[in-house]
């Protein structure tokens, strides 16, 4: 007989709260092998003995974990064999520093959804069914390691039922930290519109009604509520974007599967895989434009529409009711008629609401009633949103999964930006990005990034050596990130703001030689106190050169001309000589503007991409004043989709040696009464051919054949096929954002790969 061998196995990755103890549990006693298995600060430990060639089958099969774990590192070391150990058993939680994955929150899963419908189980219609495999995670979690003490559910005790189920590890339930049922677990609750909790048989039930009725609803999900109502009704969707002061920006609506998705978007196969992958995005897809009558007031103006599925059992259970509660699952499978608007429960641009008494207090006046529950939500984390597999926002599924990074480095804290803010924190070589927090413009959202910072650094228990910012010394980020470090003695790093999109791109990709960098975004601080938008650069690691940038452009009225897209085509024609057309086209109010742009007063430069957009779509007549940031140019890449292909013009631009490319020839064009669907197409297609043409440029000037594209127009899905299409075709090695978002969301990934690299004194 072989004589028994015994090894410790560490692993660490994303390996608590997904079952992966249970797992290895099932895996030891199906081969016969003794031990234990634990979670601890880095994440699970593993002491196994037996026979040598069952402890490598052990080893093999360890390598597939469940589905929702993640393996980043498994070390292996031999131990003395014990000889009265005769069992395997799943220990206590260890201590030790802490260097686990948070999981993120997960979709419902279909074991889950098939006992919730099911009129023979105890948890029929319970609306926080879950099990290992599904559930809340992160938004629930207080500290690490990940067991029901540390979270949210510490308050409800287990009855028997749940009790057998979470210690028995042949059940897939076993140590579910949310496990509960009807007769221990939370409950729903109806409040009216100010909060007063309503009496009802059914909170589904009665939920679904007032939304029938027309009623707008606060709903309280995974990391917080949404604000909810009926998307097929025209003067309800009204009333809501009344009452949130959100005159135009799109709505995201939810359906109850992709069956009834059919009659309102078109997709492919990656888009139903991620509409139903456990992250559960909103995913923007082409909306069905024969669709009679459309949906009204949700997307006004775009040719795509944000859509998603439930993913909680809440969720499910409106649409349940709707369907009239059939048992079984099957009517998932077929088109269901409801509808929901689904948008983030927050007034004027304020952080999302997360707690109950919360929601009444700053909802009041938005809210016609209030779908409550008792299980408190830790951390606030949006919806993430997603187009062609590349986040707008990564929030909800994805955050706060860490991203590797090329190499290990210090522990570095980032505060990103001003607009779409999140912040990373890295430990050895993997960075922790946070959900989407929002833009710093409101005293709430600054506080939020605060409470995030402390939330992520205490649960992660990373304690930072170094802190980066954007090079803006005035953003809130920057001036958070500054106290921070004096406060600890700490290095505090500036990094220039389309530095930052680049690094964040070959920081997701590995990269580590130099590489090209096409950053185009709305404007950031540039190295010379000049506002930047429109770059070619040549990024090392911490360090970039700028080789080029677009044309500047005069804004009339500075930070002002970036809301009033006529401003910028008024520019446009003063620098064509035509300044005749100004008042022709804009009236009286382009008085004062053309004086400015003669006088050059208020009118600092930019070499912002977002406002050559912006141009073009005023210059075409598709929108002069932005009620949301980035509305001009979504509506002309939704009017140049709706017309179709248009040739690029050859003379539609200037490349000089110095690097600088010059779009005006185009602009003139446009200026010229060009149809509005023509032109946005030409637009689009010029632009994709200057750029290709620009990047051949520096490649003939640095040797390189990789190029980082970053920076918010990327989300610009013509632009980006268009031009990625003449790249590939050229012979380069494209990189792109698909980790983090291009925008500024992505930016603190970017600051803190730079400040690690970073060399200092």
């Amino acid at each position: 007989m072989t004589a028994p061998q015994r090894r410790a196995i560490q692993i660490s990755g994303q390996v608590q709260g997904v079952g992966f103890r249970p797992f290895v549990y099932r895996l030891a006693v199906a081969r016969r092998l003794s031990g234990f298995v634990r979670n601890d600060g880095a994440g699970v430990t593993i002491e196994i003995q037996g026979d040598p060639a069952a402890l490598d089958d052990f080893l093999h099969a360890l390598r597939q974990p469940p589905p929702l774990a993640r393996i980043d590192a498994l070390g292996i070391s031999e131990r003395i064999p014990q000889e009265q150990e005769s069992t395997f058993f799943i220990a206590a939680s260890g201590a030790g520093a802490v260097s686990a994955d948070i999981t993120p929150d997960t979709a419902v899963c279909g074991d889950c959804l098939a006992e919730l419908f099911d009129p023979g189980d105890c948890r029929y219609r319970y609306p926080f069914v879950n099990c290992t495999n599904c559930g809340p995670r992160y938004t629930i979690t207080a500290a690490l390691p990940y067991d029901r003490p540390n979270t949210s559910m510490a308050g409800f005790a287990l009855c028997p039922v749940c009790a057998r189920e979470y210690h028995d590890p042949d059940d897939r339930r076993f140590h579910a930290q949310p496990n509960a049922c009807p007769a221990c677990g939370p409950r729903l609750r109806l409040r009216d519109a100010a909060g007063v909790p309503i009496k009802v048989g059914d909170v589904i039930a009665a939920t679904l009604e007032r939304l029938r009725a027309g009623e707008i609803l606060a709903i309280k999900g995974l990391g917080g509520f949404h604000l909810v109502c009926d998307a097929q009704n025209a003067a309800t969707v009204a009333r809501l974007r009344q009452r949130k002061q959100r005159d135009a920006k799109p709505f995201a609506v939810m359906a109850a599967h992709l069956a009834s998705l059919a009659c309102w978007v078109e997709g492919n196969e990656a888009d139903w895989r991620l509409l139903e992958s456990p992250q559960r995005p909103i995913v923007l897809l082409r909306q069905n434009l024969d669709r009679e009558p459309p949906l009204p007031g949700i997307t006004p103006g775009l040719a795509h529409l944000g859509v998603m599925l439930p993913y909680t059992p809440l969720h499910y259970l409106l649409f349940h009711e709707a369907a009239g509660r059939p048992t079984g699952t099957t009517w998932l499978t077929q088109p269901q008629p409801l509808l929901l608007v689904m948008t983030s429960a927050n007034p004027g641009g304020e952080p999302l609401v997360i707690d109950d008494d919360e929601a009444v207090r700053r909802l009041q006046g938005i809210a016609d009633g209030f779908v409550t529950h008792n299980r408190a939500i830790l951390a606030r984390c949006e919806d993430s949103v997603v187009t062609d597999d590349t986040f707008i926002r990564r929030a909800r599924g994805h955050a706060p999964q860490a991203i590797r990074l090329p190499q290990a480095g210090p522990s570095t804290l980032a505060l990103g930006g001003y607009l779409k803010n999140t912040l990373c924190l890295t430990r050895d070589d993997r960075a922790y990005l946070s959900p989407h927090i929002g833009s710093l413009n409101n005293a709430a959202t600054c506080r939020t990034l605060e409470e995030t910072m402390t939330h992520l650094r205490d649960i992660l228990r990373i304690t930072p050596e170094r802190v980066a910012h954007d090079l803006h010394p005035d953003f809130p980020s920057s001036r958070l990130a500054a106290t921070y470090a004096a406060e600890r003695d700490l290095p505090c790093i500036a990094v220039q703001h389309h530095h930052a999109h680049i690094a964040a791109v070959a920081a997701e990709h590995g990269l580590q030689e130099p590489v090209l960098g096409l950053a185009l975004d709305g404007v950031g601080l540039g190295t010379d106190g000049g506002l930047w938008g429109g770059e070619l650069l040549r990024v090392d690691g911490a360090n970039f050169e700028r080789l080029g940038h677009l044309r500047p452009l005069p804004l009339p009225g500075g930070d002002r001309a970036a809301r009033e897209p006529w401003r910028l085509a008024a520019t446009v024609l003063h620098l064509l000589g035509r300044n005749a057309e100004i008042d022709r086209r804009f009236g009286a109010k382009a008085t004062v503007i053309q004086h400015m742009l003669g006088q050059r007063v208020h009118t600092p430069e930019t070499s912002s991409a977002g406002r050559l957009f912006d141009a073009a779509a005023a210059l075409l007549g598709v929108r002069d004043v932005n009620d949301y940031e980035g509305q001009a140019a979504m509506e002309l890449e939704a009017l140049a989709h709706r017309h179709g292909p248009e040739k690029p013009l050859a003379d539609g631009f200037l490349l000089r040696d110095d690097g600088v490319l010059d779009l005006l020839p185009l602009l003139a064009v446009l200026a010229g009464g060009m149809e509005s669907g023509q032109g946005a197409a030409c637009f689009h297609a010029t632009l994709a051919l200057a750029l290709s043409e620009w990047l051949r440029w520096a490649r003939d000037q640095s040797g390189l054949k990789q190029v980082a594209l970053g920076g918010g127009c990327f989300l610009n899905r013509l632009l980006s096929t268009q031009l990625q299409t003449r790249l590939e075709a050229a012979g380069w090695q494209v990189l792109t954002a698909r980790q983090a978002p291009p925008n500024d969301g992505g930016l603190s990934l970017g600051q803190a790969w730079v400040a690690m690299l970073a060399e200092l004194d």
